[in-house]
């Protein structure tokens, strides 16, 4: 008998999910509530738990036990409150992933997601709570705990979950299809996907480097290991370094053994991620933290980088007003806050610009990001601010701006309608700055492609074209 049960509560599921609703709209009238338009149709419904087997068994089943988010999930699904199960769907998206930070090395991860001052303020698996959705979601991508092809999904999860489910009003609907297939994309890249060989033994490195010293010999053979790694990992690998090395706290055998590996790794650095260990330098410098600065330039020292150590200190207020600016724009309230903070970068950088060759890039860059929208709506106020700042744009600046979809930042934005409006709209202003032939016959190819702005990346004849000018985006 028990074992024919959940057969028989499945055949019955149209009946069951239409009685439910049948009288939950009764006790509504009763208190003369609204009805209309409150839950979604069972035939959607229905197709999510005709699809839930699938999804749910590639679950382990130790942690689906402990997922009560999901469960308010399916308890949502099952009502008709989509909205509100998209809501629960990313709170426990969220925790699993705060979950699998402080499993990893929390460190690492700090250095990695949070530039700036800001870092100051993190320290443990406690202070993850003060991190945004998005800067936790980047900080994992930065550090490899999800793919990159995961953050493109979550990003745009995240987006919906701003616009279309219970955390805000609104009047979008969401179907059955995509309720479920976000669910499967959730589990897939964030809840039960494993860590990458790389990633495990970053993690491993790093513990078994805060534990004892280490000699040349052991440095040889962690070097050999050190070669494997993407630039990517490269890049995050240094930045840990960094923040270890420069920290007053650190132990002096820790920062030995950074002495060690860092001359192993710089070579696979990219020259981005050195100009930014110059930048906090200066950081360091500018805000009298005199026992970090000294640090900072014996790590530089240990390369032969102090080129990297910029010469105008100015670099640091654009390089901190370029970062209050993205962290509005990426917040909850950026329409409101976004004014604020371009007037304040206006007045760092003079009027017309006069913006440093090492903050060039990060400062193109921004103002990209920032006038493509957040997908949903344009900040109105800070608007004609954008539009002036890009007008401003020499012919470097603007060949960036048009090679802008190259970065994560600006390409993940790139699969919603209004940021390939926005981008449409900014070519316009590029192209009377720009004065080289190839990059013109670029601008002529993006201009005539055929789908979302998104795919640029990734069409065979658009990467041919910017590969050949890649030497513009350093």
């Amino acid at each position: 008998m028990e074992t024919n049960l959940p057969e028989k509560l499945e055949k019955n599921y149209p009946s069951q999910i239409t009685n439910f609703e049948t009288g939950l709209i009764v006790f509504l009238e009763k208190y003369n509530l609204p009805t209309d338009n409150i839950f979604v149709k069972v035939d959607e419904r229905l197709v999510v738990f005709s699809n839930i087997d699938h999804v749910i068994n590639q679950l382990d089943k130790e942690l689906s036990s402990k997922s009560v988010y999901l469960s308010k999930y399916l308890a949502a699904s099952a009502a008709g409150l989509f909205d509100a199960a998209l809501n629960y769907l990313w709170d426990e998206t969220i925790l699993q992933l705060r979950k699998r930070v402080s499993q990893y090395d929390i460190e690492f991860f700090y250095d990695n997601a949070v530039g700036g001052e800001k870092r100051t303020n993190f320290r443990d698996e406690n202070d993850l709570i003060k991190l945004q959705d998005s800067e936790l979601i980047n900080g994992a991508k930065e550090i490899e705990l999800i793919s990159e092809l995961g953050y493109k999904h979550l990003s745009y999860i995240n987006y919906m979950r701003n616009w279309a489910s219970a955390a805000h009003p609104n009047q979008n609907q969401i179907t059955g299809l995509q309720i479920v297939s976000w669910l499967e994309t959730c589990i897939k890249e964030v809840i039960s996907l494993p860590l990458s060989t790389a990633a495990v033994k970053i993690k491993h490195l790093l513990s078994n480097l805060r534990k004892e010293p280490i000699n040349a010999s052991n440095a040889d053979e962690i070097g050999i290991f050190l070669t494997e790694l993407s630039q990517e990992q490269a890049n995050s690998l240094s930045s840990a370094f960094f923040g270890i090395y420069t920290r007053s706290e650190t132990p002096e055998f820790l920062r030995n053994n950074i002495k060690l590996l860092l001359p192993l790794l710089w070579d696979a650095v990219d020259e981005s991620t050195k100009e930014s260990f110059g930048l906090k330098y200066a950081y360091f410098t500018a805000n009298s933290l005199s026992e970090s600065k000294r640090y900072a330039r014996e790590f530089l020292e240990l390369v032969g980088g102090q080129k990297f150590i910029p010469d105008d200190l100015r670099i640091v207020e654009i390089q901190s007003a370029l970062t209050n600016l993205l962290n509005a724009h990426r917040g909850m309230n950026n329409f409101y806050n976004e004014p604020t903070f371009v007037k304040a970068l206006i007045r760092v950088i003079g009027d017309p610009p006069k913006i440093p060759r090492k903050v060039n890039k990060d400062y193109t860059l921004a103002i990209v990001e920032v006038f493509l929208s957040n997908g949903n709506g344009v900040a109105w106020d800070a608007e004609d601010y954008y539009r002036k700042l890009i007008n401003q744009f020499d012919n470097n600046q603007s060949t960036i701006a048009l090679l802008s979809f190259h970065f994560k930042e600006i390409y993940t934005k790139l699969q919603f309608d209004l940021c390939n409006k926005k981008f449409k709209e900014m070519l316009i202003y590029l192209r009377p700055k720009i004065t080289n032939q190839a990059v013109l016959d670029l601008m002529n190819e993006i201009e005539k492609f055929p789908a979302t702005y998104d795919n640029l990346k990734i069409d065979s004849n658009i990467k041919r074209a910017v590969k050949n000018l890649n030497i513009l985006l350093k």
